[in-house]
């Protein structure tokens, strides 16, 4: 057995002091742990957030069952640096809590990504609906978060499937398009409002590579104002690979600036094009330095394993995206990609938290895949964040 790093054993020693303590509890953990996140704010430059509490508790029952190398993983992915999710809060809360973050990030001199869930009609209504009611409520909720922000740093995930899943993609709009358009004009208003803070640059919604084609999502990132953020992001809460998420934004930022020149969309190579093809392609068509093209950030939290496969036949709609089984954490969240248009790999999904009750076609309660009944989407998932932990790719412990 290979020795096991200094951090790792730093851990261990001091969650098993920790049981040997009759009035121990799961803040003693926090405790513990609580300058983990220096390193890793360090070495990223990125914000580690307050942990999922959740996530302390499981650490802490794991430890006391002698699951010590388990427990100091879950903590270790805790104290990862993640986005910080906003939604339904009231403009004053909001306002609030982003000046708090983003104060806090000031301090440690990193930055904080802040993934904005607020958008009226969000997801379809389905496990993640919500969002605000109207447009002028939605605009008043963007206003307070402008001020919560002011001067200082941060990276806005603006929306996730704000453009991927438009109202008319899920039959809520009516024969006009208006709640279509309307989601344009929200997601606009957020880029107007937000890029030209300061210290802040927003990035605007793609899906991910098994979604959308690059050349039906760029003329959606054209309508919702991507001419006027700093680009945009792909992968949220999914599993698709670095590499196919890498590809998949050179070619969408590739499509931009051709269609900038006066090309059309259409034109463009997609994902699914050889890529001997789609690099011929490029050569000929864009001649523009990555620093005037459109840049993007991925998100690696749950992608270390790559995207699920369903068995062959088994469900009659097999929701791959919904807490499969057997992923792992993903490439750890950094700001040095070696890509020019590749801004960050960031970790925006909180990973260890629900995607929602899985029923893969079935009348359920419980998640076939699984065989128990999923949490609730956005609460604590114990036996995914376990998996997460033990199939982390890269490890997320060294040693072993």
């Amino acid at each position: 057995m290979r020795r096991i790093s200094t951090g790792l054993a730093a851990l261990m020693v001091g969650l098993a002091s920790l049981l040997s303590a009759p009035t121990a509890g799961a803040a003693d953990v926090v405790d513990v742990v609580a300058d983990a996140a220096e390193p890793e704010r360090r070495r990223s430059g990125l914000y580690v957030p307050e942990a999922n509490p959740a996530a302390y508790r499981q650490a802490f029952e794991l430890a006391r069952t002698g699951q010590l190398r388990e427990a100091a993983g879950i903590l270790t992915m805790a104290h990862t640096p993640q986005a910080v999710w906003y939604g339904d809060q009231t403009p004053t809360q909001v306002e609030r809590q982003i000046r708090d973050v983003a104060r806090d990030a000031d301090r440690h001199n990193a930055l904080p990504v802040f993934a904005l869930y607020n958008v009226p009609g969000r997801d379809c209504s389905n496990y993640s609906g919500g969002g605000a009611s109207n447009t002028a409520e939605y605009k008043a909720w963007i206003d307070a978060i402008a001020r919560g922000i002011g001067s200082r740093d941060s990276l806005v995930v603006l929306e996730p499937d704000s453009l991927a899943l438009v109202p008319a993609d899920c039959g809520q709009d009516d024969a006009q398009g208006t709640l279509t358009a309307a989601r344009y004009t929200e997601v606009n208003y957020a880029v107007d409002k937000l890029e030209p803070l300061r210290g802040t640059r927003v990035y605007l919604d793609t899906g991910h590579p098994g979604w959308h084609t690059v050349n039906s999502i760029v003329p959606r990132l054209l309508k919702g104002g991507v001419a006027r953020a700093t680009g945009f992001y792909t992968n949220t809460s999914n599993y698709q690979t670095d590499d196919a998420n890498s590809w998949y934004g050179k070619l969408i930022s590739s499509c931009l600036a051709y269609v900038d020149g006066g090309g059309d969309a259409a034109d463009c190579p997609n994902q699914s094009w050889p890529r001997a093809n789609a690099r011929a392609w490029l050569e000929e068509n864009v001649r523009v330095p990555p620093s005037r093209m459109k840049h993007f950030v991925t998100d690696s939290s749950r992608n270390g394993q790559g995207p699920w496969t369903p068995p062959p036949g088994k469900y009659t709609d097999p929701q791959d995206w919904c807490n499969p089984p057997d992923r792992g954490l993903g490439t750890r969240p950094t700001l040095r990609t070696g890509d020019p248009l590749h801004d960050a790999r960031l970790w925006i999904k909180i990973p260890g938290e629900s995607d929602g009750l899985c029923l893969r076609g079935t009348e359920g309660p419980e998640d076939p895949e699984r065989g128990m009944i999923d949490p609730d989407a956005g609460d604590w998932f114990p036996e995914q964040a376990l998996e997460l932990v033990r199939l982390a790719n890269p490890p997320i412990l060294g040693g072993g």
